[in-house]
């Protein structure tokens, strides 16, 4: 009879974390806010090591086995005009940092002077920040092709190899571009320019630079390595076709 008086009167068993969770809800949601954004952090650091990576065996490979052809087409450049074979230009990188940009020389040796006698026949946009035209006559005839195939973009594979550039992102701007950027613009500033990115596969120099903008922010928004793998694929076909080079 005793037990059963102190079975009827003990305690029963509590379990104390389970009561603070549901005494205090705000806990268990800043601890799962914490986790979630624990793996957020490892996720976006694996993805920056693989890109990275991706970036220096790219690169090295690159540059091995297009080497025959850098050589040649360096020797075509400068027999034509007994110019450089080499355009160094200085360009904006991630964050707005300059670094030294090199591409084949497409353009007659004196094209930077020239620059400002055609810069009123401007077709790329009414805003004035890009300079381009379709038939530029400061382009020689190696240089037309060149370009026409983005040959004349290889020499940045020492860019991405150095860590200045990557294999895909924005295309560097020069320094008078971003100085008329926007806010909005700036966004693209926001991770490492590329060799190749979305409107180089989706028509290149057609494409106005708002859209060109606007893409280059879908892609920082929703950068990934296969997303990168993808660029990289249909960047071959664009290069074949030439749509959009000039």
């Amino acid at each position: 009879m005793s037990n059963k008086r102190q079975t009827e009167n003990a305690e029963p068993d509590i379990d104390l974390e389970e009561l603070s969770r549901q005494l205090n809800p705000s806990k268990l949601s800043e601890t799962s806010r914490q986790s979630r954004l624990l793996v957020w952090r490892v996720v976006t650091r694996l993805e920056a090591i693989t890109k990275r990576a991706i970036d220096i065996v790219g690169s090295i490979v690159g540059l091995i086995l297009l080497s025959p052809l850098l050589i040649l087409v360096a020797i075509i450049i400068k027999c034509t005009d007994r110019g450089p074979a080499l355009f160094w230009q200085v360009r904006i990188g991630k964050w707005g940092k300059p670094f030294l940009f090199p591409k084949f020389r497409s353009m007659v040796i004196n094209a930077e002077a020239l620059r400002r006698e055609l810069i009123q026949k401007n077709e790329h946009g009414s805003d004035g920040i890009t300079f381009k035209l379709e038939r530029d006559p400061r382009i020689t005839k190696i240089g037309r092709f060149i370009r026409k195939t983005s040959i004349d973009e290889l020499p940045q594979l020492w860019c991405v190899l150095k860590g200045d550039m990557s294999l895909v992102g924005p295309r560097p701007a020069i320094p008078q571009e971003v100085e008329k950027y926007t806010l909005t613009d700036r966004r693209r500033l926001d991770i490492k320019p590329g060799l190749t990115c979305i409107w180089q596969i989706s028509g290149r120099s057609k494409i106005a630079f708002p859209e060109q903008c606007q893409l280059d922010v879908e892609y920082l928004e929703q950068q990934s390595t296969l997303k990168d793998v993808k660029i990289l694929l249909k960047t071959i076909p664009a290069i074949i076709t030439g749509h959009g080079a000039y």
